[in-house]
């Protein structure tokens, strides 16, 4: 073990006994001090899942990284690791360990992430090149492989960036390996370049599995590739996308893409992208296929260009939920893992009638900032309908349904940001015959939302005092709804 990540192991064991409990989320992963981003390696080894992330231990913004390490049996109860590696070799100790994937072999835990490192050009100028690397462990302790970086620059063919080249998706496929890693072509445009290998040491570049030809953003990132109920699947993170109505927004997205993939011709054939999570805050998913055949998927609760946390916080980022998915008509279903429900408690059931002239409807019980609700709505007699949360006299975030124009709104203008940037998203929800289901997790700063049995999902932050925990109903017109409230207790 490197000094570096020694160091890095010990501050981590010293410093996470100091953050208070109650401030960090009860349900999902946080990283053990420090800052978090995008989910890394999210795989199966030995019988129990791993989650890495990346790391900066020592501040709550982003630095050079590190992979941090959970690993839990149920998706549900994570349970801390040792930091899994550091910036601490010649080829990745400038930028860090950038993200990347994994996957048992042979009896081990094999890690594939870029590694960055500088170099000084001809003219003087610095060039930040990102190259693929591996790491072989037994699911706590890591070692980079002598012949890292595995694949290089060099391998791609002329043209392609060499410095916007990363996020490995590795994968067995038959006696082969494949690998994904994301790239930009000669024109700055998003590609996806595919390499093979027997051994995982020899690799050869085999071709562009997909480009984006300037229609989906600038750069892609964290590409996933997988079978889903017979189709093929490719998740991308493409940023510096320009606004498409409301499917896509500016910025940093999350797309997937269905489709074949041609094994024997390395060829895939896929529909147009689509958006995985509406909400403010969402970006870099993974997934992994479980032990029982579930492909369950995970993402970053946090928006680049929308950095929230309050600086008195030790920690900065958090994961979704764990999701299934599924594939209905062509379209991605997302829903909370079924797990969950073994930590539901104090149930709560309410049905009523909520309208104009009743104002703001506050029912008997239903509060919490660390809850499960399911709220039904039922009717043709109204304009719009709004579920308040997180709220007290001073404090809200709206989660609006306006039925007439099929938009649903997350608003969290009022819930005590305190800083000057993005407050609302909205995503196309269409109720069939006047009925609609909304299914809201919250666990203390996240709200995550899932409309028509999953069909659309949206996520984002609101770090609002804790003493705001009330939960109210407001109606333009008449509606009839459906409330099932759990607690969630860990």
């Amino acid at each position: 073990m490197t000094e570096r990540l020694q160091k890095a192991r010990t501050y981590e064991r010293e410093e996470e006994v100091k953050i208070p409990k109650d401030t960090r989320p009860v349900f999902h992963v946080t990283p053990r001090v420090g800052w978090q981003n995008d989910p890394n390696g999210f795989s199966i080894y030995q019988g129990e899942y791993h989650l890495f992330y990346q790391y900066n231990p020592y501040d709550t913004h982003w630095g050079p990284m590190y992979w941090g390490h959970y690993k839990t049996k149920d998706f549900i109860r994570w349970e801390p690791c040792p930091c899994a590696m550091a910036p601490d070799t010649p080829y990745d100790c400038d930028g860090g360990c950038f993200s990347g994937t994994a996957l048992e072999y042979e009896g081990k835990h094999v890690l594939m992430y870029t590694g960055v490192a500088d170099k000084v050009q001809e003219d003087g100028t610095t060039l930040s090149l990102q190259n693929q690397c591996i790491a072989v462990g037994d699911g706590t302790d890591y070692e980079k492989v002598a012949h890292n970086p595995v694949i290089t620059g060099e391998m791609l063919p002329e043209g392609t960036s060499v410095v916007d080249f990363r996020d490995p998706k590795i994968w067995k496929d038959g006696d082969r390996f494949l690998v994904l890693a994301a790239t930009r072509d000669k024109n700055g445009s998003g590609q996806l370049a595919l390499f093979s290998s027997d051994d995982l040491e020899q690799w050869k570049f085999e071709k562009m599995l997909m480009s984006s030809e300037g229609k989906y953003g600038d750069i892609w990132e964290c590409p996933d590739f997988f079978e889903l109920d017979g189709k093929q699947v490719l998740i991308l993170s493409p940023i510096f996308s320009n606004a498409k109505g409301l499917e896509i927004h500016n910025g940093h997205n999350c797309l997937y893409f269905v489709g074949d993939f041609d094994r024997e011709k390395l060829e895939y054939t896929h529909d147009e992208g689509s958006q995985i999570d509406y909400g403010m805050d969402f970006y870099a998913p993974q997934t992994v296929e479980s032990s029982d055949g579930r492909r369950i998927l995970i993402g970053w609760v946090q928006n680049w260009s929308n950095y929230m946390v309050p600086e008195e916080m030790k920690w900065a980022g958090m994961m979704t939920i764990p999701r299934e998915l599924t594939l209905c008509g062509g379209k991605l279903i997302q829903r909370p893992v079924r797990e969950l429900e073994r930590y539901r408690k104090n149930r709560i059931d309410w049905e009523g009638i909520v309208d104009t002239f009743g104002g703001e409807i506050q029912p008997a019980g239903l509060s919490g900032r660390c809850i499960d609700m399911t709220v039904k709505l039922e009717g043709e007699d109204y304009e719009s309908f709004t579920i308040w949360v997180a709220c007290n006299e001073e404090y809200r975030t709206a989660l609006t349904y306006d039925r007439k124009k099929g938009i649903f709104t997350t608003d969290r203008s009022c819930s005590g940001m305190g800083k000057d940037m993005l407050c609302n998203r909205s995503m196309y929800v269409e109720a069939p015959e006047n009925r609609l289901d909304i299914r809201i997790l919250m666990d203390r700063f996240s709200v995550e939302i899932f409309v028509l049995g999953g069909a659309k999902a949206m996520t984002s932050l609101i770090f609002t005092p804790l003493c705001a925990e009330e939960i109210r109903f407001s109606c333009e017109g008449e509606v009839q709804i459906f409330v099932e409230k759990y607690n969630i207790v860990i």
